[in-house]
C-alpha cells in the first residue's frame, strides 16, 4: 500500500515506522518546518535549542521506549533519582522519595508516609482515599481496575478525592502540581479516570514512576534517529507542507477519501494514496475533517473536544538557581550545580521546571554560563494574551519566590513559546467523544493523542495511538502490530 500520513508528530512518526516496518511505501506531510508536532524543537538565530514544552520520559512509556529502542534513541535517555522533588515558596524542597528496598507497591506507601509535603492528617486521609480506589484490586487485576477507572471518567479527581476522605490541603499541596504538570489543567478539571490510570500503573510497577530526560533537544536526541530509521525504510518526510483539504467521492454508496490537497510552496498538489492518516492534534483535526463528515457521530464528536493553553518559558542566568546549600558553588561558572530532576511547585503558576543545563546538558550547559529554567505555565490561559517579556518577568519573580538566592543572579536571556491550543482538555466526561483509529471512511484513519487510547495526552499516549492506527490500516492484509497496549512492547 501507499500511505499518506498529515502530521509528523510522535503519532504520525509512530504508525510511520510501523507501516514502513510492514513494507509498505509511507508519506509524511507536516505544515511546520520541523517534525515533532508538540514534542518539536528547532534552534533560534541565536543558537539557543527552542522547544514547545518540556518532555519528560517516565518509565512508563513503554510503547514509546520500544520505538525509541527500535530507532537507537533509548541511549539518548538520561535517568534521575527516583524521587519527585516539590519545591515550596522560600525554598523549602520536600519529595516522594521512592527508593525503598522492597518495590510495587511498598516503595510508594514509604513514598507517602514520609514525605514533608503533607501534614500528618492529610497523609492518614490520602491513605483512606488511595485505599478505597480501584487502585487496590489493580495490584491483583490490572484489567479489572481498568475497567472501574474508565467508569470514573465523569467525575473530576477533586471531586473523587474528596468524596473518598482525601483532605483539600492535599489536593492544592500536591495533587494540583502533578494533575497541572500531567495535563495541564487541575485537579478540579482534570477526570478523575486520567489521575487513577496514573496511580495504577505507578503502583504495580516499581519503575513505573522514575523519570528520564533527554540528553539534548528532542530534535537531535529523538526525532533524528527516528528519522533516520524511516528514511532507510524508504520513507519520505516532506515539512513546510501544510495538508488544505480532504477530497473524497462516493463509489458504491460508501464515502471514500480520493486525495489530500497539499500545499506545494507556492502551490498545491493532489496527493492519491491507498490508506490516508491524519496524525494531528485537536485543533489541527478540527480545521482539516470536511464539514459534511459532520454527519457521522465519531466525526462530529470531535468538534466537544477543547485544547489547552500553554506557555513554555527559558531562562538563562548567570549562575545556578537550584544550587540551595552552597552559595559558591552557586555562583562559580566551571560546572553546573544544583538539583538535577524535574521540579513541582504548589506556589508557582509553572506546575513543573527543570534546569536543562543541568539536567539536560548536551545542547543546554553552555561553558560560562549558568541555569537555563525551562518552566511550563500552566493553565495558560491568562499568559497568552500578555507579552513575551511581561510573561518572562512574570515567570522570572515566582523563581526568586521559590529560590531567594536567585535574587544575587541576573536573568541573562529569555525566550517564551506560546501555545494557544495544546493537549486536549481532560475534563471529566470528555473520554466518550474520543474517536477510535478507525473511522467510517474505509481508507480514513486517524492517530493523536486526543484519540481513544487508554493513556492520558502525552507522548506515550500518541505513540500508543500511532501503534493502534497503524494496526487499523493493516488490519486487512492479515499484518499485526506487536506491543499495542500500555504494558507490552
Amino acid at each position: 500500500m501507499r500511505v499518506a500520513i498529515v502530521g509528523a508528530g510522535l503519532a504520525g512518526l509512530a504508525a510511520a515506522v510501523e507501516l514502513a516496518d510492514a513494507g509498505h511505501e509511507v508519506e509524511i506531510y507536516e505544515a511546520r518546518p520541523f517534525v515533532g508536532g508538540k514534542v518539536g524543537s528547532w534552534v533560534d538565530e541565536g543558537g539557543n535549542h527552542i522547544e514547545m514544552g518540556l518532555h519528560v520520559f517516565f518509565n512508563n512509556y513503554y510503547n514509546l521506549f520500544a520505538l525509541m529502542t527500535k530507532v537507537g534513541a533509548f541511549e539518548h535517555l538520561l535517568p534521575k533519582e527516583h524521587v519527585h522533588t516539590f519545591v515550596n515558596r522560600g525554598g523549602q524542597v520536600e519529595t516522594l522519595d521512592f527508593r525503598f528496598l522492597v518495590g510495587a507497591p511498598f516503595h510508594g506507601l514509604k513514598a507517602f508516609f514520609t514525605t514533608g509535603q503533607l501534614t500528618v492528617q492529610d497523609k492518614l486521609q490520602n491513605a483512606i482515599a488511595l485505599g478505597t480506589s480501584p487502585i487496590v484490586p489493580g495490584l491483583v487485576n490490572f484489567d479489572a481496575a481498568m475497567k472501574l477507572i474508565r467508569a470514573l471518567d465523569g467525575i473530576s479527581f477533586a471531586d473523587w478525592f474528596r468524596q473518598h476522605g482525601g483532605s483539600q490541603n492535599s489536593l492544592k499541596r500536591m495533587w494540583d502540581p502533578i494533575a497541572l504538570a500531567l495535563g495541564f489543567i487541575d485537579t478540579e478539571n482534570i477526570s478523575a479516570r486520567c489521575m487513577l490510570t496514573i496511580f495504577l500503573m505507578f503502583a504495580t510497577k516499581t519503575e513505573a514512576s522514575r523519570l528520564n530526560l533527554l540528553a539534548g533537544s528532542p530534535a537531535e536526541y529523538l526525532h533524528q534517529p527516528i528519522l533516520k530509521y524511516l528514511e532507510a525504510k524508504g520513507t519520505k518526510i516532506h515539512t513546510r507542507r501544510q495538508t488544505r483539504r480532504i477530497l473524497f467521492e462516493e463509489k458504491q454508496g460508501q464515502t471514500q477519501v480520493s486525495g489530500l490537497v497539499v500545499a506545494n510552496g507556492d502551490t498545491e498538489e493532489t496527493i492519491v494514496a491507498d490508506a490516508y492518516l491524519a496524525a494531528c492534534d485537536v485543533p489541527g483535526i478540527q480545521r482539516l475533517l470536511p464539514q459534511e463528515w459532520r454527519q457521522w457521530s465519531e466525526f462530529d464528536n470531535i468538534y466537544k473536544l477543547e485544547a489547552v493553553p500553554v506557555a513554555t518559558v527559558q531562562l538563562r542566568f548567570d549562575g545556578w538557581v537550584t544550587e540551595l546549600n552552597d552559595s559558591a558553588q552557586q555562583q562559580q561558572l566551571d560546572h553546573a550545580a544544583g538539583i538535577d530532576n524535574l521540579l513541582y511547585s504548589a506556589d508557582a503558576d509553572f506546575s513543573c521546571f527543570a534546569d536543562l543545563a543541568l539536567a539536560s546538558p548536551k545542547d543546554y550547559y553552555r561553558e560560562g554560563q549558568g541555569s537555563l529554567l525551562q518552566v511550563v505555565l500552566t493553565p495558560g490561559d491568562p499568559f497568552i494574551k500578555m507579552s513575551n517579556e511581561d510573561i518572562a518577568k512574570h515567570a522570572l519573580k515566582q523563581v526568586h519566590d521559590l529560590f531567594p538566592s536567585s535574587r544575587e543572579l541576573n536573568m541573562t536571556w529569555f525566550n517564551v513559546v506560546k501555545l494557544a491550543q495544546s493537549l486536549y482538555r481532560e475534563l471529566p466526561g470528555a473520554d466518550p467523544y474520543r474517536p477510535r483509529q478507525k473511522t467510517p471512511i474505509a481508507n480514513f484513519f486517524l492517530a493523536g493523542s486526543y484519540t481513544q487510547q487508554d493513556y492520558i495526552d502525552s507522548m506515550e499516549g500518541a505513540t500508543i495511538s500511532g501503534k493502534q492506527a497503524a494496526q487499523a490500516i493493516l488490519e486487512p492484509t492479515g499484518y499485526k502490530v506487536q506491543g499495542t497496549g500500555l504494558f507490552k512492547y
